[in-house]
Parts: C-alpha cells; structure tokens; sequence
C-alpha cells in the first residue's frame, strides 16, 4: 500500500471515531431492550395465571375442612409416629406403611391394585385405587403422593403430608360418578436413591400407562405441602424469581413444566375460585431447580401433562430431609384449607358434580 493511500485512510478513520460510539450505544440499546422484552414476555407467559390468589385474614374451618383436617392428623399419626421412617433401608416400616394404606383404601370401599417390583432386594409396589368415569371413561384424572422417605426420617411432611391429603381426596370421590375415570395412586421410591431412576415407582407406573394407550389427560403430584410462614424472609426461590414472587412462605405452590401450561392453568384458576388460602404458580424450564423434584416428572418423561402441589419443600422447610421432620411441623389447619381447594379442582377436572354445601 502507498504511503498516501495510509494517509488518506487513517484521516477517513479519524473522520468516523465521533459517530462510533453513537452506534454502540444504539445496539447495545437494541439487544437489551430485546432482551428484557423477552424476559418480561417469557415471565409472564411463565408465571401469570388466571385468577386473584386469596389473601387477608384467614376465615374459620368450614365443616368440610374441619373434617379433613381431623382425617389428615390421625393419617400423620400413624405414618409420621407409629411408623415412621420408611424405605428399602427400613423395609419392615414401609410393608407397614403400605399396608395401612391398603386397610384404609379398601375400609373406604375401594379395590386396590398392586404394581409390584424388586428393589435392592426389597420387594416394593405401587397402589392404585379409582373410580370409573361414566360418559368419558378412557379419559384418566390421577391425584399422587408417594409414602416412602429418606432413611431416619419420620417424614410427616415429605411426605406424610401428601399421601394424607391423597386419603381424605380419596374417601370424599369414594361415593362419586365422575365422567372421566378419577384415580388415586400411592407411589413407592420416590426418594434418593431411586429419584429419576428405573427403580422410582411412579416411573415404573408411567411407564406402564404409556404400554396400555391410557390417555391421561392430568396429573397432580401432592408433594409436601403442610409447612407454612407468614414472616418475610421465610420463603426463598431459585434465582430471579424472587423478582416475582412474595418473600413469606405462606402459599401453596402449583409448579408444571412449559408443555403443561395449559393444565397449570386450569388448576390453579379453579383453586382459586373456592381456595382459602394463598397460591402461587409457575410452569417453567424442567432445567430449573426444584421444577422436577417429585413424581409429576415421571409423567412427563412419558408425555403426559402433569404438576406438582407443593409447599416449595426445601425452598421453604428447614427441617426437610432430617429427623426433625415431625408432625408438629405440619400446619393442618392450612393443608386442609388446601385439601378443600383440590377438591374443588379434582371436581372441575374430571366432572364431578359439587355437593351442596352449607356455609361455614
């Protein structure tokens, strides 16, 4: 190159310096504004629902919530107290605990299925007890708990707190004529180490819905949901979503992934025209921390829409996973206010006809 022709260039550099920065600020302006716009439009895509979730004081137990809260204690009393920690490290207490389960099902007037399988050595199985849809039959609604714990853990709330509120659901559907086929199923090796391996039950069940064409058309995971917090600072979140969510751990969670939006939806929509008590829901990313963490995952591996009712677990509860996970810990005036709440949803799902209530 010429001596001149660099000459000539670099003054037609030193000409543009000025305009320059203009033009960086404009695309950075550009990218972070499509950016935000992208998180607020995916926010809300992710976390607004239908609905007002309840707040204010909360009013007395009416006389149907008084009645599963005294069904849900005795449950906790046996499960949490006389049994207590229950896996295949302590087989003896879970064959008790699925036995209680099955004498409570069948007491109700329920046949109870069996879904049988080895692990370490152990044999574990699945109960499952439903009642037939009359004009939409092939059309599956399935409310889950698992009963199992992690080894030295009483386990009243994870998840005792579950497979309670799962009994009371299922003694109040025993005498109803829902269109589409309402089932309660009782999974086993939820907990490490069998979380999302081939030995957890409820991926065992499934898949073996998937074998049989079963259309399952919703899936609702009761998973821990008996601890609640009116403090700020009580509840905590993977982060951001601080940002959109309150800082006291006194609501029940509704949690799906993106594919189970629409049944998120619903859910949580109908909670909150007969709940009494806070909600919040999310349907998100199965990547995100927390998302997966209870048997609804097992049936998203297989397609179906499913989520989790839940209190946040450890996101909320000091005592999750440890030995002082008792019954004192359970707030069971607030589960029952939630019981009632899914009551009302399980209604609105499988076409269940409400009773006639009196007001409280």
């Amino acid at each position: 190159m010429h001596p001149e022709n660099r000459s000539s260039q670099a003054s037609s550099s030193q000409a543009e310096l000025p305009g320059r920065p203009r033009r960086r600020w404009r695309m950075r302006l550009v990218v972070y504004g499509t950016l935000l716009g992208l998180l607020l439009g995916s926010g809300w895509y992710a976390m607004f629902f239908p609905g007002k979730s309840f707040s204010g004081p909360l009013p007395p137990l009416s006389p149907q919530e008084r009645s599963y809260r005294e069904q849900m204690q005795r449950h906790l009393h046996v499960l949490a107290e006389q049994i207590g920690p229950r896996s295949t490290q302590e087989p003896q207490a879970l064959e008790r605990a699925a036995r209680y389960l099955e004498e409570q099902l069948t007491a109700m007037g329920y046949r109870v299925q069996h879904q049988e399988f080895q692990a370490d050595g152990v044999s574990c199985r699945n109960l499952e007890v439903e009642r037939p849809g009359t004009t939409r039959p092939e059309q599956i609604v399935i409310l889950g708990a698992h009963y199992d714990s992690v080894p030295g853990c009483p386990a009243a709330n994870d998840n005792g707190s579950g497979v309670a509120a799962l009994l009371a659901l299922a003694w109040h559907f025993r005498p109803s004529r829902p269109q589409k086929t309402l089932r309660f199923v009782f999974f086993v090796n939820e907990e490490p180490p069998y979380f999302q391996t081939e030995l957890m039950g409820s991926l065992r069940y499934a898949r073996r819905c998937k074998q049989r064409n079963e259309q399952i058309v919703a899936m609702l995971s009761l998973e821990t949901m008996g601890y609640y917090r009116d403090e700020p600072g009580t509840q905590q979140y993977p982060p951001p979503f601080s940002l959109f969510y309150p800082s006291a751990g006194n609501f029940i969670g509704f949690v799906g992934n993106l594919g189970s939006r629409r049944l998120v939806a619903r859910v949580v929509g109908a909670f909150r025209r007969h709940g009494r008590i806070p909600s919040e829901a999310a349907a998100l990313p199965e990547m995100i921390a927390g998302v997966g963490w209870s048997d609804h995952w097992a049936f998203w591996q297989q397609g179906y829409p499913a989520l989790m009712v839940t209190d946040t677990a450890p996101f909320r509860y000091p005592y999750y996973h440890t030995a002082q996970d008792t019954i004192d810990k359970v707030d069971l005036d607030r589960l029952a206010r939630v019981v009632y709440g899914l009551q009302r949803v399980v209604e609105d799902l499988a076409g269940v006809a409400p009773p006639q209530e009196k007001p409280p």
